[in-house]
């Protein structure tokens, strides 16, 4: 960690001379107030008072270290404050948004690297960084002694698929302006968990998809209601191939949720959504096996566990 250790302006003040005061001036400095002495001349004026110094040229090289609250972990997520003056923040190079008070937002990937640099660009100090160790997250792994499933996709369904993914690529392309990153996220659906966040198969040493979210075992209709205030940024009245009734929340500062399989929806793409509002309903649409929520998060491209963010499923 570095501290920037100039000081970005400097003003030199002097105060009433006095009859017969002497005054030197270097020549690159102007001291305001200093006048010749001269028993007849009137009294001189007090000086003007000094220009106010901009917050963060005054704070130069005093600057704080980052606040950080949550843990680094493979799927977790992290609030933070930025260090004082802070113009720019990075996490391994890629910016990280950061809200007018200072705050900000950082996650991990279910395959995150085990560390990360986080970097402050201080405005008059030199930048500050923080090395962050991502703790390994505990996924449930299978290992079977077959070949892959699943066949080649047919012509038909990629020509379907295509569209539908060009929306979802949209739809996690928007940023909006909200602020439900900051809230404790809860649960959209209360019951048993049936499907975990990160398992996956390996078939004879080649592994297959992770599971990208966490299931929740409920029945047709039951009320999927918002974890965070947010705005729908895709709203699938017409079922897509995998994901059915599909339905997006952005909350704030590249943070999403995504609700797959929906019977039905409650809400329009545009629409603000307040904590605990209506979404929709529980449903089997699309790829599915049967009735449950699916519930996947996303920041800014990496995949995170619901369950780690929404903590303990609340009892019924």
């Amino acid at each position: 960690m570095a501290q920037g250790t100039g000081v970005a302006g400097l003003i030199v003040r002097a105060g009433r001379q006095g009859p017969g005061a002497l005054c030197l001036l270097a020549p690159a400095l102007i001291v305001a107030g200093c006048v010749a002495s001269d028993p007849g001349a009137p009294p001189p004026s007090p000086p003007a008072a000094p220009p106010v110094l901009p917050a963060c040229a005054a704070q130069a090289g005093r600057a704080d270290d980052f606040v950080l609250v949550g843990e680094a972990v493979q799927g977790g997520m992290i609030r933070g404050m930025a260090p004082r003056c802070t113009r720019g923040l990075t996490l391994d190079g890629a910016a990280v948004p950061l809200a007018d008070d200072g705050r900000f937002l950082i996650a991990f990937d279910r395959d995150a690297a085990a560390s990360a640099l986080l970097r402050a660009e201080v405005e008059g100090g030199a930048p500050i960084e923080q090395r962050l160790t991502v703790r390994p997250g505990n996924w449930r792994i299978e290992r079977v002694n077959a070949s892959p499933t699943g066949g080649v996709p047919s012509a038909e369904f990629l020509e379907r698929r295509k569209p539908e993914l060009e929306r979802i690529r949209a739809a996690r392309a928007m940023r909006v302006q909200s602020d439900g990153w900051r809230q404790d996220f809860r649960w959209p659906v209360t019951g048993r968990i049936s499907g975990l966040f990160g398992a996956q198969r390996i078939y004879r040493g080649q592994p297959g998809s992770y599971h990208s979210g966490v299931d929740v075992a409920a029945p047709t209709g039951t009320p999927i209601r918002a974890p965070a205030d947010g705005v729908v940024v895709l709203a699938a009245r017409t079922p897509f191939t995998l994901e059915g009734h599909l339905l997006i929340i952005d909350h704030g500062m590249g943070l999403s949720s995504a609700f797959l399989h929906c019977s039905s929806l409650a809400v329009a793409e545009g629409e603000r959504v307040r904590q605990g509002q209506l979404l929709g309903a529980v449903g089997a649409t699309g790829r599915a096996s049967g009735p449950h929520m699916h519930w996947g998060m996303m920041w800014n491209g990496a995949r995170l566990d619901p369950q780690r963010i929404a903590g303990e499923m609340p009892a019924n």
